[in-house]
């Protein structure tokens, strides 16, 4: 079986908009979690080591398990190579942008990465609800931005009216096309919406202080609530049609961020059951050998936000096979394949088509 990928995820934002409180609270919530951040601003990550170091290049540990990197944007692939080594132990990168980067080339690095260590994890890009008009006048580009991000975070939605606020939203929802949006107050987003959270038991010895302690210890009179978002769980115990699978994901909703799990498609490939990764337009197959003594089942988990998940789930389970007359033919994987890494199934696929960027 192949060796877990890392999701890498672009953070991005202008200057102000609050994507380095929104990375601090998830470092602040990792938990169990190690995270590799890479920022372009040493400056912003809330570490007296970092601001030490004070240096491109410079590497620091966080005490919880997480590492950050102050890192030029031409050396992405260097330092990505360096944090996806088993021994840094990360289960996800998040790479927040200087508020003047274009979001747009850090994800075409990603997604041209020669590193098979790596997936995408998606783009969020977090706006400001008090300064979206402003952002906009002053930045044109903030658009362009919104149409291919993943995740849009509407932040500081604490200081506007919420009528103002229902403005802005239908505002950005209307440029961020398919990508989910989600609001926020202090950056308070819930990691599950990112990435997989990771329980780890601690070993009881001598550490760094973590961000999590001192957030235990020195707690800030904020609202801890965090954006909200649905998890819908689907669990078919027959196999899902090929073709009807990928119909479904070519029109999933508005509001969908990420699809994970694994999928049964029966005859159409008994040998291995297909390990799905989708987050925004991104979507990735990889095949794998069902385990010993593993039921043949398909199991998903869909996260969202305003997703409607009574009809998410009437969908799927118009994706299953419904009898013999319903069997896939032998053409019918090869939708499927076109979304896994070459030289992962048994035949050959067509070219690859990745979300375009």
């Amino acid at each position: 079986m192949s060796a877990q990928q890392i999701p890498v995820v672009v953070l991005a934002g202008f200057l102000g908009s609050g994507k380095t409180t929104l990375l601090n609270q998830l470092l602040r919530s990792a938990r169990g979690t190690r995270i590799g951040v890479m920022v372009n601003d040493f400056g912003s990550i809330e570490v007296d080591a970092m601001t030490v170091a004070g240096q491109v290049g410079s590497t620091v540990s966080l005490g919880n398990g997480c590492l950050c990197c102050a890192v030029d944007a031409s050396e992405l692939d260097t330092y990505l190579e360096t944090l996806t080594r088993p021994a840094a132990r990360l289960d996800v990168i998040v790479i927040e942008a200087s508020g003047l980067a274009e979001p747009q080339e850090l994800v075409r690095m990603i997604l041209a990465s020669d590193n098979d260590r790596i997936l995408y994890g998606g783009l969020v890009q977090v706006i400001d609800a008090a300064e979206f008009d402003a952002t906009r006048e002053r930045h044109p580009e903030t658009d362009r931005h919104l149409a291919i991000a993943d995740l849009v975070v509407v932040n500081k939605a604490d200081r506007v009216s919420a009528e103002e606020l229902r403005r802005v939203r239908g505002a950005v929802t209307g440029l961020a096309g398919r990508a989910a949006v989600t609001e926020a107050v202090y950056g308070r987003v819930d990691p599950e919406l990112l990435f997989d959270r990771v329980v780890r038991e601690d070993d009881g010895g001598a550490r760094q202080l973590s961000f999590e302690d001192l957030d235990e210890v020195y707690a800030v009179a904020e609202p801890h609530a965090h954006a909200a978002y649905e998890t819908v769980s689907f669990t078919a115990p027959g196999p899902l049609h090929p073709r009807r699978l990928l119909e479904f994901l070519d029109s999933r909703p508005q509001g969908l961020y990420r699809i994970k799990g694994f999928v049964d498609f029966g005859a159409a490939d008994p040998g291995n059951r297909y390990a799905i990764h989708a987050v925004g337009r991104f979507l990735r197959f990889r095949p794998e050998p069902w385990p010993p003594g593993a039921d043949r089942l398909t199991q998903l988990v869909l996260i969202g936000s305003g997703t409607d998940g009574e009809a998410l789930l009437k969908a799927l389970d118009g994706c299953r096979v419904t009898g013999p007359a319903d069997a896939p033919d032998e053409h019918a994987m090869w939708g499927v394949l076109r979304y896994a890494p070459e030289g992962t199934a048994g035949e050959e696929p067509p070219p690859p088509a990745d979300a375009e960027f």
